[in-house]
């Protein structure tokens, strides 16, 4: 059977020896989740003088069935310590739903993540997955919580599995938006479908969290269209269930104009926060997503928090977010509490969704650091 993954030209001399084994059969990716099946050097490359590259890894779909992921990963320079180095999983916001909106594939996906550089100057490996079908074949099951807890999970075995990463088996996931709802997610998952790997925290920034909750607060304003339409068509793909069954007639081209955009940057998330998109003033949808099916149950069964969360969470909150609703956050928060969870919530006076992860990173590697090195995990709850 052919290969999946072929060695490419590297110019980095670390990969010299891993391109005599890059590829993987179908039978052996199947087995083995977050296998490694391609390497290239990283567009961009990275902060600090370490590695980067973009990789393609193994993963598991919905169905349990093989597929493959890509992701960017960053090396910080230098031997690895005694133990390998810690792993902080990025789990990164909507950045589109179809295949070439993969951050990977960005120009400076390392500017994207903030605090990146003071995350390899404290010696960890930073693994970003892209999530399926973002940088990868088939289709991206966006706000689909086992999809994107394993990317994250397998992306950490990739880490590992990189030649010269030095990457160890404990790992904080932190994410934002989309990216929150996966890190959820992954906390959820991660005993159960990666009892390989030590999770030690669970980082999220302005997380999506009560998915009917706030696809109905989200409906009236131009940022909530442009993302409801993604997540619509998304779905119907992944559900086999036509778009236009939801989607006015008139509306159906830009419906899937606005489906098919990707967001590339920081400007782009903040023109998307305040344009006035052409959705924005018009009826678009026949009915309410949240009121009737498939689509209210696609967002019930994807609300995180049915699971306990795995590991102590942070959760960072803008409170001028006008996306996801800081009382919806706080709500989440206080459910976590009351399952038990060590919640330590940072509320950030005036800070916008666009915004909130650069707000809250320094906070969230304070706290991630003291998770490495096994100090008691802070509580809000019942504050």
């Amino acid at each position: 059977m052919p290969k999946i993954g072929r060695c490419s030209r590297f110019a980095a001399k670390a990969l010299i020896a891993f391109c005599l084994g890059v590829g993987f059969s179908q039978e052996a990716l199947a087995d083995r989740p977050g296998a490694i099946l391609n390497v290239w050097p990283l567009t961009g490359g990275g902060p600090g003088g370490g590695d980067a590259f973009r990789i393609m890894y193994g993963s598991t779909g919905l169905n349990g069935e093989p597929i493959s992921v890509s992701a960017a990963i960053f090396i910080p320079p230098g031997d690895p310590p005694a133990g390998g180095r810690n792993v902080i999983a990025w789990a990164h916001p909507t950045s589109g739903v179809i295949e070439s909106c993969a951050p990977s594939l960005m120009p400076d996906v390392a500017g994207m993540i903030w605090g990146l550089p003071d995350m390899l100057a404290k010696g960890y490996v930073v693994v970003a997955t892209d999530y399926p079908g973002l940088g990868s074949p088939g289709i991206h099951p966006y706000l689909i919580g086992v999809s994107e807890g394993r990317a994250v999970l397998d992306s950490v075995r990739a880490a590992r599995a990189l030649p010269r990463s030095g990457a160890s088996d404990r790992f904080v996931v932190w994410g934002h938006s989309q990216g929150g709802h996966a890190s959820l997610y992954t906390g959820e998952l991660a005993a159960s479908y990666a009892p390989d790997l030590k999770l030690v925290g669970v980082a999220a920034a302005a997380p999506a969290t009560y998915l009917v909750e706030l696809f109905d607060a989200d409906k009236a304003s131009a940022t909530g269209k442009e993302l409801t339409a993604m997540a619509l068509y998304a779905w119907s793909k992944l559900y086999n269930t036509p778009a236009d069954t939801l989607v006015e007639p008139d509306a159906m081209d830009v419906f899937e104009k606005m489906a098919h955009d990707c967001i590339e940057s920081v400007a782009q998330f903040v023109a998307l926060d305040n344009a006035e998109k052409p959705l924005a003033q018009e009826k678009y949808l026949k009915a309410d997503p949240t009121q009737i099916e498939p689509w209210r149950g696609i967002m019930l069964r994807n609300t995180p928090g049915q699971a306990p969360a795995g590991a102590p969470v942070f959760l960072a909150q803008g409170t001028a977010d006008t996306t996801v609703l800081p009382e919806i956050t706080k709500q989440f928060g206080d459910t976590l509490c009351k399952q038990g969870a060590q919640v330590h919530f940072v509320e950030l006076p005036g800070v916008s969704h666009t915004f909130t992860a650069r707000d809250s990173v320094q906070a969230a590697l304070a706290w991630m650091d003291d998770r490495f090195r096994g100090a008691p995990a802070p509580s809000s709850c019942g504050r």
